[in-house]
């Protein structure tokens, strides 16, 4: 029995010495990957030597060599196959993402989407000036009048219209602080 496992063993190794380069090319024209079909018949070979002693001693080496191969093949094509079509479900979340990020964006409208907020934010700031000088900033920057009217409507000189401006100023800068680039449009 020991002579038949070592005739066994010597023929199987023969068979892989001899037909190596036509078991990687079978399982290359399938896998596509040089290194992987080395892998797969590496492995199937190691699995058949392992399991040797389980084999009837007429044996088809040849033949069981390539089936093992073949179905090492066939698992790697298959788990190919899952992780293809997950990435392609990710890559697919991802496409539906970005097509939501993109239609979100060409729908928004900074005018429409800050202007009722941005007007509530600088009235409220307004109001809370002293005034004298929310009057003489209306008069200024939202009915554009020059300083030289506002002074002689309000009975005011000119140094005080300017004075009640950039106090309000100061002080719309440090309540507004949030929204610097409102300062050129006030």
């Amino acid at each position: 029995m020991k002579e038949t496992k070592n005739v066994f063993m010597s023929e199987l190794t023969e068979v892989f010495n001899k037909r190596q380069q036509q078991f990687i090319q079978f399982a290359c024209s399938y896998v596509r990957d040089r290194e992987e079909a080395e892998d797969i018949v590496m492995g199937a070979f190691t699995n058949v030597w392992e399991h040797r002693n389980e084999l009837q001693e007429d044996t088809n080496i040849s033949a069981l060599l390539l089936t093992a191969i073949k179905n090492r093949s066939l698992n790697h094509l298959q788990h190919l196959e899952v992780r293809m079509r997950a990435e392609q479900h990710i890559g697919d979340m991802r496409q539906k993402e970005l097509a939501l990020r993109i239609s979100t964006l060409e729908a928004c409208d900074p005018d429409k989407l800050f202007c009722d907020e941005i007007q509530a934010l600088v009235q409220e700031a307004i109001s809370e000036l002293p005034p004298t000088s929310r009057e003489v900033f209306v008069l200024s920057r939202m009915k554009n009048m020059p300083n030289k009217e506002i002074a002689l409507q309000l009975d005011l000189s000119v140094k005080t219209v300017e004075f009640h401006i950039t106090r309000s100023l100061k002080q719309l800068r440090v309540r507004l602080k949030d929204y610097q680039f409102l300062w050129s449009f006030l």
